[in-house]
């Protein structure tokens, strides 16, 4: 992963050390920063192929750097932090996280989760952008969403979890598949988090709209009917 540029942004200078050089033995290019206005300054000003951010900081704690960042960047970025409460999960993927990991952590984790994150952004197809599954229209390289013409808004992780779902038109996904492909990781055992995001989708297009698209597949997990 050579040239790949990472910013770190956490206050406990030790843990940011540690990271950091074991991201330069990797190849990778770091940059670090202690306090949370200064890294959001940091991350809106320099290019960046990856952000490691802390949730607990100085002047302005991690999700609220991340509120801001998604307002103009889609920079993957995996949240760092002591807390390990499902819903402190799901809020921090639901701001615009990629990923996730819970402090004490391997390095080893935190170094796979980042080939992860870059091997995916590599493998994503350019030239398929548009996603047309009847009135629902998805344009990807814009970031819109709509249906019979009706705009759509969706966070990141809902936009993301939609395209996976019109990708495999009919095909019976278990919650297991989509952690995989849509979050990039075995969440190892927290599946309720697709359950949740699944109900946000429903909520948004099929009750909305009075449709019937993504229907459960009992004891195999969602799908996206369209005949």
């Amino acid at each position: 992963m050579a040239g790949k540029k990472i910013l770190i942004i956490e206050d406990e200078s030790k843990i940011a050390r540690f990271v950091q050089l074991e991201l330069q033995h990797e190849g990778y290019e770091v940059d670090c920063c202690e306090d949370g206005r200064k890294g959001l300054g940091k991350a809106l000003n320099e290019k960046f192929d990856l952000i490691i951010l802390d949730v607990m900081l100085p002047s302005i704690n991690g999700m609220e750097v991340l509120r801001r960042l998604r307002k103009v960047s889609h920079v993957p970025v995996i949240m760092l932090t002591a807390k390990d409460e499902v819903i402190d999960k799901v809020m921090a993927l639901d701001v615009g996280a990629e990923d996730y990991v819970t402090k004490p952590f391997a390095i080893e984790e935190l170094l796979a989760r980042i080939r992860v994150i870059f091997k995916y952004k590599t493998n994503v197809k350019v030239n398929d952008n548009v996603i047309i599954i009847g009135k629902l229209k998805m344009d990807r390289n814009k970031h819109i969403v709509a249906y019979d013409d009706n705009l759509i808004e969706l966070t990141k992780k809902e936009f993301d979890l939609l395209g996976y779902l019109m990708i495999n038109k009919n095909i019976a996904l278990s919650r297991e598949n989509i952690l995989e492909n849509v979050w990039q990781y075995d969440y190892m055992g927290d599946t309720n988090v697709v359950d949740v995001y699944i109900r946000y989708l429903r909520s948004k297009i099929d009750d909305r709209f009075h449709i019937k698209l993504i229907y459960t597949i009992r004891g195999v997990g969602y799908q996206l009917k369209y005949e």
